[in-house]
Formats: C-alpha cells, sequence, structure tokens
C-alpha cells in the first residue's frame, strides 16, 4: 500500500493498532510494545519529512521498532518490571480452550528465551508474514542471515518444547511446572 503523501497524523492514525500488536508480539508485553511504538512515532515524527517521504513508511517503522526493541530491551529490562501476556489469561471474549491457552503460554515463554534477533525473525515471518526478502530489509542484514536466526530459532523452538520432563497435553509437549 502506497503512503506516500500522507502527514504524520494520517499515517499514526491508519497504522497504530497494527504497529501496536506487532510490538507487543515482539515484547510479550501490552504496556512495553506501547512505550516501544510510543518512542518509535515520536522519532518518526521528528523525522517525518524523511520517514513520510518514502513510498511507504510502513516498513521503515517496522524496522525502527525492531531496532529499538533490539537496544531498548536490554535498557528497560533492568528498569521496567514486566507483565508478561501469558499471565493475563486468554483474550475476552474468546473461547476457554485449556489446550490452546497452555500451547500459547508454552510458545510465548519459550519465545521469551530466543536471542532478540532470533525472535524478530520468528514474529516478522510468522506474525507478521513478511517473506524472507522483507525481513532482511527491516534487521538491515542478507536474507541468507534471516535464514540462519530462523533456522536456529526453530531449532530452539523444537528443542525447548519437546524437553525431557515435558507432559504431553493436547497432543503439544509442555514442561512440568
Amino acid at each position: 500500500m502506497s503512503t506516500s503523501g500522507l502527514t504524520f497524523d494520517e499515517f499514526a492514525s491508519a497504522h497504530l493498532d497494527a504497529l501496536l500488536r506487532f510490538a507487543t508480539a515482539l515484547t510479550n508485553d501490552r504496556e512495553l510494545g506501547a512505550d516501544l511504538v510510543q518512542d518509535v512515532l515520536l522519532r518518526a515524527h521528528v523525522r517525518w519529512a524523511h520517514v513520510g517521504s518514502r513510498t511507504d513508511p510502513v516498513p521503515y517503522v517496522r524496522r525502527m521498532i525492531v531496532n529499538e526493541f533490539v537496544s531498548w530491551r536490554r535498557k528497560w529490562a533492568r528498569v521496567v518490571p514486566g507483565v508478561n501476556l501469558a499471565d493475563e489469561g486468554p483474550e475476552t471474549g474468546a473461547p476457554d480452550h485449556a489446550d490452546r491457552y497452555a500451547d500459547h503460554l508454552s510458545l510465548l515463554h519459550e519465545l521469551e528465551r530466543l536471542p532478540r534477533r532470533q525472535r524478530a525473525v520468528i514474529v516478522l515471518r510468522y506474525y507478521e508474514d513478511l517473506p524472507d526478502n522483507e525481513i532482511a530489509q527491516v534487521l538491515g542484514c542478507t536474507t541468507s542471515t534471516v535464514r540462519g536466526y530462523a533456522m536456529r530459532a526453530l531449532r530452539a523452538l523444537r528443542v525447548e518444547l519437546a524437553a525431557p520432563g515435558a507432559t504431553r497435553i493436547g497432543g503439544a509437549e509442555r514442561r512440568k511446572p
């Protein structure tokens, strides 16, 4: 979608929800995701002449979010106590499916343990549904690096989710509490 010619307010209004969902998936915390988007949008607003001049500023802002997450998470993890999405329970209005929720919790826990760039690749690939070449642009690396991050992340997730001491619930392996 071409968004060139939009004002910052129009851009933020049109894309805020998607950017918040992306940042929340990346940070696994709604409040930290909102803080991350707020920080990035403040910087984008100051530089809107540059950011808004792009044919499609969404990938550029998404890259700003990933870059900020990679450096910001280290800084804020020491300062801000996190609220884990897993602690909030299933979304309101959604049916309570214990197995699905348990799978969700296991996956969130294991995603948190991945290195930041590997986690960014997994979120961009499976949550944002971006191809490797676009992920490479967001991360500022080559497509082969993206594939390498993805391979290592998926290997780590497979190993962790199938680790000894895991129980089988609802067709998925889960660690005992």
